[in-house]
């Protein structure tokens, strides 16, 4: 069975690099991509996003559905702008270039459609970044970047165990889908939509118990080891930085004043070619 959003040991330089770096880089990269409009910046990203996700040597049945998900919820999220804020990109760009009119006050127009796609990009250029740094960080390695840049432990041990018992949900919920597939309970395309809704909402119960019974023995074990007791603690995942970690966070700090000079050289984050 395939694992989606779970970590896989390769020989890569992205992987050999420290969870601090990868976690700096991916601070600054999101801080980037939230605060520019400029669409050529966006587009260099996307690019570049793109290339870094390939070099990781990411499977795409890791990470096919829930981009899959996340494409649908941008689609609905765009439409959603549209209808509450047809105007937008008139109001952004100081003029109208209609295209068609579609009812009521609604008209297409070529700038709310570039304001529409300089937002598509912006979490296009996003989305390879999380996937990457979250099938290439050792989840234990990434509680020690947290701890690292000064994050709580425990909160950094927390997050840790989410990411570690992703394939264990998976497993869980193919385990219990197939369970229910034996009785008779049709879970494929061939069901009609709301029948697989229906169904697939049978299997969120099963997987919340199964789930809660986890969680329960994890923190028993935690506690009676005493987790939490000092302030402070040592990591045996931990990685010290080295010569390409320092390289790695010096590039990309470049990159962010080269792309926020870019955005912001005229006095406005978005970029006007009408």
């Amino acid at each position: 069975m395939s694992r989606i959003l779970s970590y896989e040991e390769k020989d890569t330089w992205i992987h050999r690099l420290s969870g601090v770096t990868k976690l700096i880089f991916f601070l600054l990269w999101s801080l980037t991509s939230m605060l520019s409009y400029d669409t050529r910046v966006l587009l260099v990203m996307l690019v570049l996003s793109l290339v870094i996700f390939a070099m990781s040597k990411t499977k795409w049945q890791q990470v096919g559905t829930v981009f899959k998900f996340i494409m649908f919820f941008l689609v609905i999220n765009l439409l959603a702008i549209f209808f509450f804020s047809p105007n937008q990109g008139e109001k952004i760009y100081g003029s109208a270039t209609p295209i068609v009119h579609l009812f009521g006050p609604y008209t297409l127009t070529y700038e709310q459609l570039f304001y529409e796609f300089n937002v598509m990009i912006k979490y296009l250029t996003v989305i390879p970044a999380v996937f990457m740094f979250i099938v290439t960080t050792n989840p234990s390695e990434f509680a020690a970047s947290l701890n690292r840049v000064g994050i709580s432990y425990n909160i950094g041990y927390a997050v840790a165990i989410a990411l570690r018992y992703i394939p264990d949900v998976q497993d869980d919920y193919t385990a219990i889908k197939h369970a229910q597939e034996a009785r008779g309970i049709e879970m494929s395309s061939k069901a009609p939509l709301m029948q697989r809704i229906k169904n697939m909402a049978a299997i969120i119960f099963p997987l919340i118990f199964s789930s809660m019974d986890r969680i329960d023995v994890v923190s028993n074990a935690m506690e009676l080891r005493g987790f939490g007791k000092y302030k402070k603690r040592t990591w045996y995942s931990g990685k010290k930085l080295q010569r390409n970690d320092y390289l790695t966070i010096g590039v990309s700090v470049l990159f962010v004043v080269v792309a926020l000079i870019v955005t912001f050289y005229d006095g406005n984050r978005f970029y006007n070619p009408f």
